[in-house]
């Protein structure tokens, strides 16, 4: 096994959307970058999967935007929750001022694949599978590189600048001894597929009642379902057996009838432990934490996904000039974090009010509920359901590709 070396103006450790928009967007501005992925490829089920019509955004202003679309997804104009009997509009995006105005739900693998072909058009553009950060190179306090393991042996990198776009259970950010605050989250969510009709009712956000809350996503031949449960109780639905879960999915589901069955074993039932966090200082000199290695996010409203992408825009944004003329220092670090620090703990405040205020005491209450009546008023009066759909689908403050000023 060789041990080998290179260098590289900037490394971005973890291939998820962050690092790599921002490997796409560093390059596309003549940033010489490299990516590094620790699986072989991006084939992996159950993760965020919801595009928001201010990536899309993002895709229309990079003039990518007609061959993402051509990509296989479906497309969602409006959210609804069945909550009990009822089921009420809750969200209109076809008011957005961009330039689509839906949801587009598209497994995430197609996603980053697409985004891989986009940057592989420009020559500064590297991405190396197999490959994961196990260490931080430093001297004199500075990170300098990364030192990763791959089948060949290990590699040791050298850059100017480490990105830490490496997820929720990030090495960059541990290694780098970065303060985090645990927010806390009252839930879990089990994953799982389900067989889906082609008269099965349409696309809602949510379906709530007696104690039970189950998110299903259209994938036109199947539903990608989220079972929400309270936290650390996978243990218990276990012991009450693969039935007793299934009869729990059919009741709030019912025409998904015997096709509960098709959950054979518990395999195919995988568990996410919802995490919310925050680091309190993104960098150190030579390094920078983006999306989840910065912040966790609960998944309610399917916004990680897309607030990664947009620390990704915001740091090309500001870092791609002092990259170009050589490093960037602390300041431009510290830039990043006060652009995207407010939406990041809006969206935190808002997710972990939901969860104690609405999802925790759906799960302690096992009667029948009936709809708040906030959300009553949302699904009559058309105008108010703006508000949440911008809060979704635009988020606190979207980013915008900015034109690359190379040399």
């Amino acid at each position: 096994m060789d041990n080998r070396e290179l260098s590289v103006r900037c490394c971005i450790a973890g291939g998820g959307p962050a690092g790599m928009m921002l490997g796409l967007l560093l390059a596309r501005a003549g940033v010489p970058v490299l990516v590094l992925e620790k699986h072989a490829d991006f084939l992996r089920d159950f993760r965020g999967d919801t595009i928001h019509p201010s990536t899309l955004q993002i895709m229309h202003e990079l003039g990518l935007l007609t061959e993402f679309l051509r990509r296989p997804h479906q497309e969602v104009r409006t959210l609804a929750a069945q909550i009990g009997p009822d089921v009420l509009e809750v969200a209109d995006f076809t008011h957005l001022p961009t330039y689509c105005r839906f949801l587009a739900l598209m497994p995430q693998w197609d996603f980053l694949d697409f985004i891989a072909e986009q940057g592989r058009h420009y020559p500064t553009f590297q991405l190396m599978t197999e490959a994961e950060v196990v260490e931080l190179l430093e001297t004199d306090g500075r990170v300098v590189g990364v030192r990763a393991e791959t089948p060949r042996g290990r590699l040791a990198v050298r850059a100017h600048l480490v990105v830490g776009a490496d997820g929720r259970h990030s090495t960059v950010r541990e290694r780098a001894g970065l303060a985090i605050d645990d927010i806390g989250a009252p839930m879990d969510v089990l994953w799982m597929r389900l067989s889906r009709r082609p008269d099965d009712p349409g696309q809602t956000l949510g379906r709530i009642d007696a104690g039970r809350i189950l998110v299903m996503l259209n994938r036109e031949d199947y539903w990608q379902c989220a079972f929400v449960i309270a936290k650390g109780g996978f243990d218990e639905i276990r012991r009450a057996g693969l039935p007793a879960f299934r009869e729990d999915i059919g009741r709030l589901a019912p025409y998904l009838g015997e096709r509960t069955a098709e959950l054979r074993d518990w395999d195919q039932v995988k568990l996410l432990s919802v995490a919310v966090d925050r680091l309190r200082t993104w960098h150190r000199p030579g390094l920078l934490c983006i999306g989840d290695a910065a912040h966790a996010m609960s998944p309610i409203g399917g916004v990680g996904i897309n607030l990664a992408i947009q620390d990704a825009v915001a740091a090309a944004n500001i870092l791609a000039a002092p990259l170009l003329r050589g490093a960037a220092g602390q300041d431009d670090l510290a830039a990043v974090q006060r652009r995207r620090q407010f939406p990041t703990r809006a969206t935190q405040g808002l997710q972990v009010f939901v969860q104690n205020r609405v999802i925790s005491r759906v799960l302690a209450n096992r009667r029948a509920v009936r709809a708040p009546l906030l959300l009553r008023l949302l699904s009559r009066w058309r105008y108010f359901r703006r508000l949440p759909a911008r809060i979704v689908g635009l988020g606190f403050r979207p980013e915008h590709v900015r034109s690359p000023a190379r040399g």
